[in-house]
This record gives C-alpha cells, structure tokens and sequence, in this order.
C-alpha cells in the first residue's frame, strides 16, 4: 500500500510505502469502542461533587413545632425536598480510571491505522521543522498540501518546540509523537500527517508490541 509523499514545503515528491503489518489490519469495531471508551473515561478528573443534608450549613432548628399547625412535619430546612437542601444521591468525587492490556491497545490502535489507510487518509511529508515559531508558515505548508481545513493528526518522531508554538493556535490540528498516539487520536482525525522518520518509528513500535 503507497500513499502521497510531500517535500518540506508542502509539495508532492514521490510516494512511500506503508507497512503492511501495520496499515492493512481489519476493523475490529468491538475492540476499538471499549478501547476509546476506556480512554475517555482515564481522561475524566472525577472531581464533581455535591452536599448532602449532613454537609450543607444551617438546618440545626426544627423550623416549626410538630403538631397544631396543620402543615406537614419537618426536622431541617435543610432536608433534600426543601429549597437550598441537602442533594440526595448526587455525585461524590471518584477515579474513573479503567486498565486495559497493552496488546489490546496496540490491536486497536492497528485497526484505527487501518481504516485511514483504506480510505486514502495517510500522508507523509519528509519533514516538518520551522526555523521559527511563526503560525504563518506551518498554515502555509497545511494550505500546500490540501490540509488546512481538515481535521488533522500529525505524528512526529521527536517534538520540536517551533513546531509545537506554530501549531498550538491553529484549530482542528493535533501535533504528537509517534510514539504517543493512540486509537483515539486516529478515529478522532480525518486525516493523518507523518513525518518520514515517525512513519518508521511508529511502524518499529507496533513490530515491537505486537
């Protein structure tokens, strides 16, 4: 399988080869759903929380006497049916934090690879350093190859800090490493930019982990 390769400035030179072991794996749709839903629940912080009518301030007076009065019965204003209650059954901080094997990350990861190869979304650039910080000439380069309006993953081998200032205002761009991107990453983009040297690192980990 080939896919586009584009020079520094943003103009088509050739193709490369991607790996078939990596880029031509079948769609396991079960695997990558528990996969992404395992990583969006690790990024919850689980810090919501509410008062109970243990925990809310006041209530410590029987607001009126029990009986001869004709209303119903009440301990504290601040029991959960008043106004400015207690919550009941609200949220309490908790880790959301869920494990998955490293071998089923690594599968779907595969999968999410897969499916953008299939559908002509992977390109590759020789290179992507700026000899400055300046948002105009990382746009330039996206406009060059058709990407400046597309939602877009691009995986380097190692981060480089004028790339990471050029992009961090541009939207719908994800600048990462090889060697972080995950299933989600891919599922989440509509297209995928590598570097020549992250296509190989990225392809030496999946040989590596598989």
């Amino acid at each position: 399988m080939q896919t586009k390769l584009f020079d520094t400035q943003g103009k088509e030179s050739g193709t490369v080869e991607l790996g078939k072991d990596v880029f031509s794996q079948k769609i396991n749709e079960p695997l990558l759903w528990e996969t992404i839903n395992t990583i969006l629940k690790n990024q919850r912080r689980g810090t919501a929380s509410t008062k109970n009518r243990t925990e809310v301030r006041g209530g410590g007076r029987k607001p009126y006497r029990q009986k001869g009065i004709g209303w119903a019965r009440h301990g504290s204003i601040r029991s959960p049916i008043w106004r400015g209650g207690g919550v009941v059954f609200g949220p309490k901080p908790r880790d959301f934090h869920t494990n998955i094997p490293k071998k089923k990350k690594m599968k779907a990861l595969l999968a999410s690879l897969g499916a953008r190869a299939k559908e002509n979304k992977i390109m590759v650039i020789e290179d992507l350093v700026l000899e400055a910080p300046k948002t105009r000439s990382f746009v330039e380069i996206l406009k060059a190859i058709k990407l400046d309006q597309a939602k877009t993953l691009i995986a380097v081998d190692e981060m480089n800090k004028n790339l990471l200032l050029a992009s961090r205002n541009v939207p719908n761009v994800n600048v990462k490493r090889a060697s972080d991107i995950n299933c989600y990453d891919v599922i989440s983009t509509e297209y995928l930019l590598f570097t020549r040297k992250a296509l190989q690192k990225l392809e030496q980990r999946c040989a590596t982990k598989k």
